[in-house]
C-alpha cells in the first residue's frame, strides 16, 4: 500500500514539474502583451432632433422656433416631394442653428423586387431625393430595402446580392452629392429582410462605399435586438442616424412606463456617435407638453449613461 502511495506521489510531482516547464516554455514562446487603456476622449454630446411631423407648430418657421427654444438642432424631413421644397427649407434655415439631419424615405418601388421596373423606380426616385439631401446639407437619406407588403421579392440570398449591387450605384451617386444612403432595419411586423443593425452593417461592409451607411431605431430594436448596446456597437463603423420612440407604443419617449435608453446611450458614447438621435413617434398627449418632457428625460438618461 505504501509503495502505491509513493508511486502516486512521484507521478504527481512529475506531472506538476512538467506543467510548470510547459508554462515557462509557453510564456517564452508567446510573451504576454499589455492591454493599453483607451485614451479618455472628450465627453460625447447628445444631439437631439425631431421629425418635422413630431415638432409642434403649424408652419415651418413655428416649428424651427420650437426647436431652438428647446435647444434641439436637428430637423428630419420627409423625402416625398422634397426637391420642390429645397428653396423653402434653405430660406427658413438662414440665421438658424437648426440643421437638416436625415431625410426620411419618400422613394417609390423597392430594391429587392423581382420586377426590374420596381427596382429602377426605387433607384431613380432615390437619386432625386439624394440630390435634394445634398443641397440641404443632410448627411443621409433613410432607405428600407423592402417592406412585408412589397411582393414579390427575391428570396434572401438573391435579394442580398441584388441589393448590394444596386447600393454600389446609389452609394456612388450619394457621395457625388455629399450625402449617404442610410439603411434602416425594421421589426418583423414591417419587414422580413432587414431587421438587425449588425445585418445592416454587414451589408454596408460588403458594399464598401462611404455613401452607404446604416442606422438603429430604438422602437424596432425593442423587438429585434437582444441588447441595445450590442446592436449599436455592431453598427459602429457605419452607424449614421438613430430614431427613438417610447418602447411599448411608439409614442413620445417617456409616455410609456419604464422607458429606458441608458444602455443604448452608453454604447453611443462608447463609439463616439456624432449625429442626431431623432424622434420618430406618435403622441398620446399635447406635443407642446410631452415633447419637452421627453427631451428632459433623454438628457437625464444620457448623463447617467
Amino acid at each position: 500500500m505504501e509503495n502505491k502511495k509513493n508511486t502516486r506521489r512521484e507521478f504527481i510531482k512529475r506531472v506538476g514539474a512538467g506543467s510548470a516547464l510547459a508554462a515557462i516554455s509557453t510564456h517564452a514562446a508567446f510573451p504576454a502583451f499589455s492591454v493599453k487603456k483607451p485614451k479618455k476622449t472628450a465627453d460625447v454630446a447628445l444631439n437631439l432632433g425631431l421629425q418635422e411631423g413630431v415638432t409642434p407648430g403649424k408652419t415651418l418657421n413655428e416649428k424651427l422656433d420650437f426647436l431652438e427654444a428647446n435647444e434641439v438642432y436637428g430637423l428630419e424631413v420627409g423625402g416625398g416631394k422634397l426637391a420642390s421644397r429645397v428653396t423653402e427649407i434653405q430660406n427658413a434655415l438662414q440665421n438658424r442653428k437648426v440643421k437638416i439631419s436625415a431625410i426620411c424615405a419618400g422613394f417609390s418601388g423597392w430594391l429587392i423586387a423581382t420586377d426590374e421596373n420596381e427596382r429602377k423606380k426605387c433607384i431613380d426616385t432615390s437619386k432625386v431625393i439624394l440630390e435634394a439631401a445634398g443641397a440641404l446639407g443632410s448627411y443621409g437619406m433613410i432607405l428600407v430595402p423592402g417592406f412585408n407588403n412589397q411582393q414579390p421579392s427575391f428570396p434572401f440570398v438573391e435579394a442580398r446580392a441584388i441589393l448590394i449591387d444596386q447600393l454600389k450605384e446609389l452609394g456612388e451617386f450619394a457621395v457625388k452629392n455629399k450625402t449617404t444612403i442610410i439603411l434602416e432595419p425594421l421589426n418583423r411586423k414591417e419587414a422580413w429582410f432587414l431587421r438587425q443593425v449588425a445585418d445592416a452593417a454587414a451589408i454596408c461592409r460588403d458594399v464598401n462605399s462611404p455613401g452607404v451607411t446604416c442606422m438603429g431605431d430604438f422602437w424596432h430594436m425593442t423587438w429585434e435586438e437582444t441588447d441595445d448596446m450590442g446592436a449599436f456597437i455592431s453598427g459602429q463603423l457605419y452607424l449614421n442616424h438613430v430614431h427613438i420612440a417610447s418602447r411599448k407604443t411608439r409614442n413620445t419617449p417617456g409616455e410609456d412606463e419604464g422607458d429606458n435608453y441608458i444602455t443604448g446611450f452608453k454604447a453611443l458614447k462608447m463609439i463616439n456617435y456624432k449625429h442626431f438621435v431623432s424622434f420618430e413617434c406618435g403622441s398620446k398627449g399635447d406635443k407642446k407638453v410631452v415633447v419637452p418632457a421627453a427631451l428632459k428625460l433623454l438628457r437625464e438618461q444620457w448623463d447617467l449613461a
